[in-house]
């Protein structure tokens, strides 16, 4: 059966959209009941996305996504509808009913789960047998305690083609439920199959409620092969939406978690009592995961590694992370490799140190571009000044553009005073632009009658104007359904079939004496129907005179329809001037 629409109302009701939307973006800004933030859906630097306290929805000026609590966390986690209204759920402590359909998954998924984990012991207890002799050779290398093994359930998968497979082939599972949780491949000849997991050491993947998700298994001899590999996406892990050890880290003291880029470097830390690092499975960072550590520390530091492309990896993270508008700081390692190298060469304290004195992402980028520019020639220090000052203009607070260039000027060997000239021009300039772009997007998303999405865009613009008045109507006075029923008013008459849509929801909640509150309503529709009807109901309407623009609306829609229907007497003469004008030659006027 499908979501109950009354556990969806429930739910919406249950779940206060402002604070939701707050995990995912800096609300800095207060009008009336909405609250504005950078937009999470696209990129700007001017707020345009407002989420309304009162009515429960969020929309974007920019570029024009709306919705529901539901439809938020849709768009922001990439999620199917069904993922998105357990996740709310979960959150308010409801259960969602089970579909006949989503028995079958919910099992397929529990099955996945119970594999992972019976994987993650066969893996572990490997380490103890023969087979396990290079593993065991390599944690001891590595310095890593029996403690932590056990502490991250350490395990090795031997350079054997299907020593995996045969031991849960043994305990009741199939090839194929191998195959679909990632540990095993198809064969390339006839239905074979063999692991996917060979000569690594194994790190099992937990997510935040202690399921065995996924692995991760670093390879054991000369690397000729990629040094980390990861479980395949499968129903129950999504690579880019988990990091590694967050179910440890979630529960540290630190009052900050610690991004590292491997999972060796993060055993380490917590090993000598750094207890909050994780890192991003050997994937690019994303901006699902820069979300995922905001939901847990108002503090990120991120120690990668200070080749060139640590430092290309830094600048990413750096950039997903200040979006989550948290404090977000950089250690720079110097020529020491990674945190596991420098805790061997000067140990935990020093690195605690570093933690300590870590500097803002202000600081790290200024000395980047210090990095690539040769600072002993005027060139040098121009391309130099040119660069911090245009990172310098991007800082909204005065103070801290004038401490930074305070720096900027005595690493350039300049007046302050010239530093902050040329910041301010910038400055200027960004802000001129800036205001433009956003009242383009505001003049653009309000303005245009179309709806952006095409399958949504109107036959007949006169008619779908007092379409959308009927709709934005009834939601705001749900009285004035007497008003389209006295007119005998159908959703038959509406020309735009996404407004007859809203409209048909409209009348069953009405007739069924239900809730129409506009979150609820969204939660009927599809993403882009959802944004097009904020955009819609952000639209004034006079409900103090409802009944008379109701019957006004009415009208013009009827008389829309009856003009395709009746063709226009201006045409009707035209048409016949031109036939008169096109009589054969021969013929007058009247035929002869």
């Amino acid at each position: 059966m499908p979501i109950p629409d009354s556990f969806r109302d429930e739910l919406i009701s249950r779940t206060d959209i402002t604070e939701l939307v707050s995990g995912y973006v800096r609300l800095t800004k207060q009008s009336g009941s909405n609250w504005f933030g950078l937009c999470p859906f696209h990129s700007e630097k001017t707020p345009s996305f407002a989420v309304n306290s009162d009515r429960q929805i969020y929309h974007c000026f920019g570029c024009g996504k709306g919705g529901n609590a539901i439809w938020f966390v849709r768009e922001v986690e990439n999620l199917p509808y069904r993922d998105a209204v357990e996740f709310l759920a979960r959150k308010a402590g409801m259960t969602v009913p089970e579909e006949d359909g989503q028995v079958e998954i919910s099992n397929k998924r529990k099955r996945v789960l119970e594999l992972n984990r019976e994987a993650a012991r066969h893996f572990h207890s490997m380490l103890s047998a023969p087979l396990g002799e290079p593993a065991r050779d390599y944690l001891a290398m590595r310095g890593i305690s029996k403690a932590s093994v056990t502490r991250f359930g350490i395990g090795v998968a031997p350079d054997h083609w299907s020593t995996l497979l045969d031991a849960m082939i043994k305990k009741g599972y199939k090839k194929q439920e191998l195959i679909d949780a990632g540990l095993c491949r198809h064969g390339q000849k006839g239905d074979g199959a063999y692991d996917f997991f060979r000569n690594r050491l194994m790190f099992p993947v937990i997510n935040i409620r202690g399921d065995v998700i996924a692995f991760s298994g670093r390879r054991l001899d000369a690397e000729k092969d990629y040094k980390y590999m990861n479980s395949p996406d499968t129903i129950v892990f999504t690579k880019s939406r988990n990091l590694f050890a967050l179910n440890l880290a979630k529960k540290s003291k630190a009052g900050m978690l610690v991004l590292v880029e491997g999972n060796i470097d993060v055993v380490m830390l917590h090993q000598c009592g750094i207890d909050c690092a994780v890192a991003p499975l050997g994937t690019a960072f994303t901006s699902e995961q820069s979300r995922l550590l905001a939901q847990y520390t108002e503090k990120i530091i991120i120690v990668f590694d200070p080749d060139e492309m640590g430092q290309k990896a830094t600048l990413r993270a750096l950039s997903l992370l200040e979006k989550t508008g948290k404090n977000v700081k950089v250690v720079n390692l110097g020529t020491s490799g990674d945190p596991d190298d420098f805790i061997k060469k000067h140990g935990p304290d020093a690195f605690r140190t570093l933690l300590e004195r870590s500097e803002g992402h202000i600081e790290y980028r200024l000395l980047t571009i210090q990095s690539t520019c040769n600072m002993n020639t005027d060139e040098g220090r121009l391309s130099y000044l040119s660069a911090a000052t245009d990172l310098l203009s991007n800082i909204q607070s005065e103070p801290e553009r004038e401490i930074y260039g305070a720096k900027v000027a005595q690493t350039a060997g300049v007046s302050p005073e010239s530093v902050k000239n040329e910041v301010v021009k910038k400055l200027k300039i960004k802000k001129g632009r800036q205001k433009k772009d956003f009242e383009k997007d505001v003049v653009r998303a309000r303005a245009n009658l179309q709806p952006a999405s095409r399958e949504l865009r109107y036959t007949n613009e006169l008619s779908a104007v007092a379409e959308e008045g009927v709709v934005r109507c009834l939601v705001r006075d749900q009285v004035l359904m007497k008003v389209a029923s006295e007119m005998s008013f159908s959703q038959d008459e509406f020309t735009s079939p996404f407004l007859g849509k809203v409209y048909g929801i409209l009348e069953n909640r009405i007739s069924g004496d239900r809730n129409v509150s506009e979150a609820l309503i969204l939660s009927d529709l599809e993403p882009g129907e959802a944004s097009q009807l904020t955009v819609i109901l952000q639209k004034p309407e006079a409900i103090p005179q409802g009944e008379k623009v109701m019957r006004e609306y009415i009208e013009k829609i009827r008389a829309e329809s009856l003009k395709a229907k009746v063709p226009d007497e201006e045409m009707l003469l035209e048409i016949k001037r031109l036939k008169e004008t096109k009589k054969p030659e021969g013929e007058d006027k009247n035929g002869k």
